[in-house]
């Protein structure tokens, strides 16, 4: 996309109070996703489009709860609308909805056919549970395994501590893929997903026969005589997804005490890229 005056008007968020705020054909696209009112119970008083503008703040600004400006419904609201949409399985079904919407977008199919597996290790916080030692990275903390389309959309995640391989993880983020995308059957990794122990993990699923040729794991490896950077084909577009998550800066270290929490703040990321990209289309 060129950067012209037409396009910069379109992305231009000067006029809002933060600019996290969701413009107004971006509560259009994700107002619809939200539940409505009970019909048992007192009537709410907070309108839930300032709810999703303060989980928008906290994901782009990265602060404290404890830091959430005064002109956001109070903290205590705020956190509980988080912790039951993540509850719920709210926040997943946000980002099934909208990955299909911006694959229809994209002229491409609803459900996914081919996908890419790779993982992030980031440092935690001093009040973190859970917690391990990535030799590899040098990082203690937790890793992100994450599974995206071929256009970069997330489709599944998964976190858990560093010190677990990444072989030994991928079939926790593949079985989710029973739910999120039924339909992918090609999968392309690094070389740290060789080798026959992930092959015997995911038929021991249940659900993927290699053998039977449904299910293909390709590995895609850095040349040897190449020195320095290189593209890699498929793995560039993964890689790419996890540094549009990294402009929230919520996710630049894991601050969450459960892993419940870390992934539902990456759907939250991942969220707000697809809102703004399908209400600019």
């Amino acid at each position: 996309m060129a950067w012209t005056e037409f396009t910069r008007s379109q992305h231009r968020r000067k006029t809002k109070r933060y600019p996290s705020d969701l413009t107004d054909g971006e509560w259009k696209i994700v107002r619809q996703l939200l539940p409505g009112r009970n019909r048992l119970g007192r009537p709410r008083k907070v309108a839930l489009r300032r709810v999703w503008n303060a989980i928008q703040y906290l994901a782009a600004a990265g602060c404290a709860w404890s830091l959430l400006p005064k002109d956001f419904p109070p903290v205590s609201t705020v956190r509980y609308y988080f912790y039951r949409w993540r509850d719920d399985g709210l926040l997943a079904e946000i980002n099934r909805h909208l990955v299909a919407a911006a694959r229809l977008a994209a002229g491409r199919d609803v459900q996914p056919t081919a996908g890419v597996i790779d993982s992030q290790s980031v440092k935690t916080s001093e009040n973190t549970s859970l917690s391990g030692y990535d030799a590899g990275k040098r990082i203690k903390g937790r890793k992100r395994h994450i599974i995206t389309d071929t256009c970069g959309n997330l489709i599944a995640c998964e976190v858990h501590t560093a010190n677990i391989q990444d072989r030994d993880g991928a079939p926790r983020v593949f079985a989710r893929l029973r739910r999120e995308a039924p339909k992918l059957r090609h999968m392309f990794a690094d070389g740290g997903y060789a080798g026959p122990k992930l092959r015997g993990a995911l038929v021991s699923l249940g659900r993927w026969t290699l053998d039977a040729g449904r299910w293909t794991l390709q590995i895609v490896k850095r040349s040897d005589t190449v020195k320095g950077f290189e593209v890699l084909p498929r793995r560039w577009v993964v890689e790419r997804t996890f540094a549009w998550l990294g402009r929230c800066r919520r996710l630049a270290k894991d601050w969450e005490k459960s892993i419940e929490s870390a992934e539902a703040w990456l759907l939250i990321a991942h969220i707000r890229r697809v809102t703004r990209l399908l209400a600019t289309d």
